[in-house]
């Protein structure tokens, strides 16, 4: 990150938080579940299929992790309800992973199958270092019983290929992506180029070994290079998907479904919309720099 990058999220928490509602509103897809359900369908009627998740992490009593559940029990109902084509994503810790490694594989199954009685899906997302080693051995244990479960690896991690090579022998499914969270060298590869050398390779392991991977990056190195692999090892269209984020390169996204890919699109949506908006304004200081000009600008005609 370059120095001007550095100072641009240092100044982030001094934005006022109608500012980061702002922003919010291009990432977010709103507070309610109706907003979520509106999302999907705008999508899908551009043929894209979507993930929803609700926003929130780092639960620490059971209580709240059990509404959690409830939520997402109530979010599985309303997308087979109207038939959209989206599937669920959920953030362990949320549910119980960080309280209790029983009550959070109670609560997984749950929703897988909840998940499997609608013919739709589950995925784990990838939080940080400590979350890793609970979050596969969950998944493994869980896609014993229920297939329609998947999880997330992260390129700049490591150990990703060693992970690779631990996944269930069929119907694994990964979403591979580079990695957000601030983690130590011995833990994580930290070069630009190295980080996207590393994704290409987990990349290519993943289709050799038959699983279905969602592609997930607005790198157009990193899609060019998928889209080679794709080609060279005849990938079938119905063994991968690219995704992507809500609000993020809809032109990529578009050329990608233009180009007969399936394409998925990551649809967040929950009252904890600040905290996930704060953190993509951290990956995109640019956005982030209109949003400080912004608060700057707000400040000198007020005064």
């Amino acid at each position: 990150m370059s120095l001007f990058s550095r100072f641009v999220v240092a100044t982030l928490p001094v934005v006022p938080k109608f500012l980061v509602g702002k922003v919010a509103s291009r990432y977010v897809a709103g507070e309610t579940l109706e907003d979520a359900l509106e999302a999907v369908r705008s999508l899908n009627a551009l043929g894209a299929m979507a993930t929803v998740d609700i926003l929130g992490e780092e639960v620490s009593q059971r209580d709240r992790a059990d509404r959690a559940v409830e939520e997402y029990l109530t979010l599985y109902d309303a997308l087979h309800r109207e038939g959209l084509d989206a599937n669920v994503s959920i953030k362990p810790t949320m549910v119980g992973l960080k309280i209790d490694p029983v009550f959070f594989e109670e609560n997984v199954t749950r929703l897988v199958e909840r998940a499997s009685s609608q013919n739709n899906f589950l995925r784990l997302d990838m939080e940080d270092r400590t979350c890793t080693d609970a979050t596969l051995e969950t998944y493994r244990r869980v896609h014993g019983k229920f297939s329609n479960l998947g999880v997330v690896l992260q390129a700049y991690m490591r150990r990703t290929l060693r992970d690779i090579e631990e996944l269930p022998e069929e119907n694994a499914n990964v979403r591979l992506c580079k990695g957000i969270y601030i983690e130590p060298r011995e833990d994580a590869w930290k070069g630009y180029e190295t980080v996207r050398r590393n994704f290409v390779a987990a990349l290519e392991k993943l289709f050799r070994r038959g699983v279905y991977v969602g592609i997930a990056t607005h790198d157009e190195y990193l899609t060019c290079a998928a889209v080679e692999l794709i080609d060279r090892l005849e990938i079938p269209q119905d063994r991968y998907e690219f995704q992507m984020l809500l609000g993020v390169d809809q032109q990529l996204r578009d050329i990608l479904l233009a180009e007969g890919h399936r394409l998925r699109v990551y649809v967040p949506y929950g009252q904890d919309w600040y905290l996930y908006s704060m953190r993509r304004l951290r990956e995109n200081p640019e956005v982030a720099r209109h949003v400080i000009r912004a608060t700057l600008a707000g400040g000198r005609s007020s005064s």
